[in-house]
């Protein structure tokens, strides 16, 4: 669960590359990649992320094969990641729920403090709080005042169980009295399609190439944003915070992450190519067209980051008494 702000001191937007060290002669990597996107295919890891990671490809000289494997928030397809072996050659591309929030909700058959090394973050972006055309009212305002007067009439759509988008929805009615129905995902691609069709009411989703189509459409309509200011491609739509629910203005954070004893080396170069490739024209193109916002950080802070949001979701998790 992310804090936009925390990333703003450390964040140059990209505008150079991280220089990539010279590497003594090793045999890493001598065969294809497989990289593991733990959602159902469509959503933004997939919009932004497969560019980057065919960038990646050619830059390591190995193909690397991405697999979406969705379930369970995120963790079906992490835990396969980390029974892998640790040998550079599995990698996942994901949220950091499945480690952050997860854990703290459910019992997992992985953990994320013995189990996983943090390799890069890719990016943050925020998160839109969507109405479909099977709800009738304009405005955020019409939103909750409907949920209070009508409990239980407003179906919530979310990428999963332990998502972020479920946590906000949690917060949201914590703080609002508001009382939707939660309608859990294993991903966006197909909530997309089930919202254009009216099956519910409200979904939360990040921004990527699809919704954003779908909103200049008017087959879908922003009512709020997250982050620490008006998303640039939304401008006229506040913010959570701006509604006074600062708890439930959290954005999502993706990156890479290996299984635990991944050869230092091996996860070092890894990091260096993703910083490099995030510095380059396309892929700057691509998160700025989608209100997503790069990120450079080294493993260590990348680890650090990782656990410092699994205690402030604990915390949340804690105070808002959200139970699944």
């Amino acid at each position: 669960m992310i804090d936009r702000r925390l990333f703003l001191s450390r964040s140059t937007a990209l505008c150079t590359a991280a220089a990539l060290p010279v590497w003594a002669q090793s045999p890493w990597p001598a065969r294809p990649i497989r990289v593991v996107i733990p959602y159902a295919a469509g959503g933004v890891t997939d919009s932004v992320g497969r560019r980057l990671i065919d960038q990646m490809a050619q830059a390591l000289g190995q193909p690397m094969v991405v697999e979406n494997k969705g379930g369970a928030g995120g963790t079906v397809g992490m835990a396969e990641v980390l029974k892998a072996a640790p040998d550079g050659y599995t990698l996942a591309l994901t949220a950091i729920s499945p480690l952050t929030l997860s854990p703290h909700l459910m019992k997992l058959p992985y953990d994320p403090a013995k189990d996983v090394v943090a390799v890069a973050p890719m990016m943050y972006s925020p998160v839109y709080v969507l109405a479909t055309p099977a709800f009738q009212g304009k405005s955020w305002e019409d939103l909750i005042a409907q949920a209070k007067a009508q409990p239980g009439t407003i179906r919530f759509a979310t990428s999963g169980v332990g998502s972020v988008g479920h946590i906000m929805l949690e917060q949201i009615q914590h703080q609002t009295g508001a009382q939707f129905v939660h309608v859990p995902y294993k991903g966006v691609g197909q909530t997309v399609n089930d919202a254009v069709g009216g099956h519910f009411e409200i979904m939360t989703g990040n921004p990527y190439g699809t919704i954003n189509g779908l909103i200049t459409q008017g087959k879908l309509r922003v009512l709020a944003t997250t982050g620490p200011q008006r998303a640039p491609n939304q401008p006229q739509v506040p913010t959570l915070a701006e509604k006074g629910l600062a708890a439930a203005n959290i954005t999502s954070l993706f990156g890479f992450v290996a299984p635990a004893r991944t050869a230092s080396d091996v996860v070092l170069r890894l990091s260096s190519v993703v910083q490099a490739q995030l510095a380059t024209p396309a892929i700057q193109e691509a998160l700025r067209s989608t209100d997503n916002v790069g990120l450079q950080m080294s493993p260590a802070e990348f680890g650090n980051l990782l656990q410092q949001e699994s205690r402030a979701n604990a915390d949340i998790i804690r105070k808002a008494r959200i139970t699944l």
